[in-house]
C-alpha cells in the first residue's frame, strides 16, 4: 500500500485528493491547520489527520517525522494555498509576508523535510500545485504571479538534482478551480487604482460562471493522481481547458504579445 502526504486538506483539492487517493487504496496522511475541519475523513480506514501550518518551520519538522515514522512516504502533495490580488502597492506587510510564506516558502519548507527521507530510500515524488497565474499573467496579481512562478522554476530545477537518487519531481498547474478558494480570495485596494481593478473584476466575473467555468476539484485531483501514477518523467501538467487554452495561446503569439492582450482584454 502506497502513501502520500498532502499539505491543506480541509476544503477544495486537498480534500478531494484526500478521498480520491483513498478510494484508489492508498494510505492518506491529510494535514491541516485546524484539524477539527477534518470533516469526517479522519474517520476512515488508512487515512490520518495530522496538524500542519506551512508556515511553521517547527511544525513542519514535527509533523514530517511524525508522518514518516509510520512509514515510508511515497508522494508529497503541496497544495495548501493562500490567494490575494490587488496592486501592490496596498500589500500589507503582513499580507506579503502570509502571500510568500504559505504559497512559496511553506511548499519549499515541506519538501525539504522529506527530501533525506526520499533520497535514503532512492524512490518518492514531490508534487506541487503552481496555478494557471505561474504560466500567464495577468493585471493586480503580481504577487500571487512571483509565488506561482517561483514554485513552476523551483520544481524544475529541483528535478535535475533529485533525479539521481530515484526521486521525481512535478507540478499541476490548474486554471480555475470551482472551490470557495475563489470566493476566498483577499482582494487589496487604494484609491488611485479602483478604477482599473473595478474594471478587471468586472471582466474576470463576466467571463466566469462559478457553476461551469474552469474544473472540479475532483477533475484536478484526477490529474494529481495520474501524475503520482503515471511513472512518467514529465515534470509539468496543466489542468484545465481555461489553463491549456491560456498557455499554448501566450507561447503561439510570445509574451510581449501576450501581455498586451491581456491589457486590452482586462483593462480596455
Amino acid at each position: 500500500m502506497k502513501t502520500i502526504f498532502i499539505t491543506g486538506t480541509s476544503s477544495g483539492l486537498g480534500k478531494a485528493a484526500v478521498q480520491l487517493f483513498h478510494q484508489k487504496g492508498w494510505k492518506v496522511i491529510a494535514t491541516m491547520r485546524d484539524t477539527t475541519k477534518a470533516g469526517g475523513f479522519d474517520l476512515l480506514e488508512n487515512v490520518t489527520v495530522l496538524p500542519l501550518d506551512i508556515t511553521k518551520p517547527e511544525q513542519i519538522a514535527t509533523t514530517v517525522r511524525t508522518a514518516i515514522a509510520s512509514g515510508p512516504i511515497d508522494v508529497v502533495l503541496n497544495n495548501a494555498a493562500y490567494g490575494a490580488i490587488g496592486p501592490l502597492e496596498s500589500v500589507s506587510p503582513e499580507q506579503l509576508a502570509t502571500q510568500i510564506d504559505t504559497n512559496l516558502l511553506g511548499a519549499i519548507r515541506v519538501t525539504q523535510a522529506f527530501i533525506p527521507h526520499m533520497r535514503e530510500k532512492r524512490s518518492g515524488l514531490f508534487i506541487t500545485i503552481t496555478s494557471v497565474a505561474g504560466l500567464v499573467t495577468f493585471p493586480f496579481d503580481s504577487i500571487y504571479h512571483a509565488v506561482k512562478w517561483g514554485l513552476h522554476g523551483w520544481s524544475e530545477g529541483l528535478s535535475y538534482e533529485l533525479a539521481s537518487f530515484g526521486v521525481g519531481v512535478k507540478t499541476v498547474a490548474p486554471g480555475f478551480i470551482r472551490t470557495a478558494f475563489g470566493a476566498n480570495m483577499v482582494v487589496t485596494t487604494s484609491e488611485p487604482y479602483q478604477q482599473q481593478l473595478d474594471q478587471y473584476l468586472h471582466v474576470v466575473n463576466s467571463m466566469m460562471d462559478p457553476t461551469t467555468s474552469g474544473s472540479t476539484a475532483e477533475e484536478v485531483a484526477a490529474l494529481v493522481y495520474e501524475a503520482a501514477t503515471d511513472g512518467k518523467s514529465q515534470v509539468h501538467y496543466r489542468a484545465g481547458a481555461d489553463c491549456t487554452s491560456l498557455y499554448e495561446r501566450r507561447v503561439e503569439i510570445g509574451a510581449e504579445a501576450a501581455i498586451k492582450e491581456m491589457a486590452s482584454l482586462f483593462l480596455g
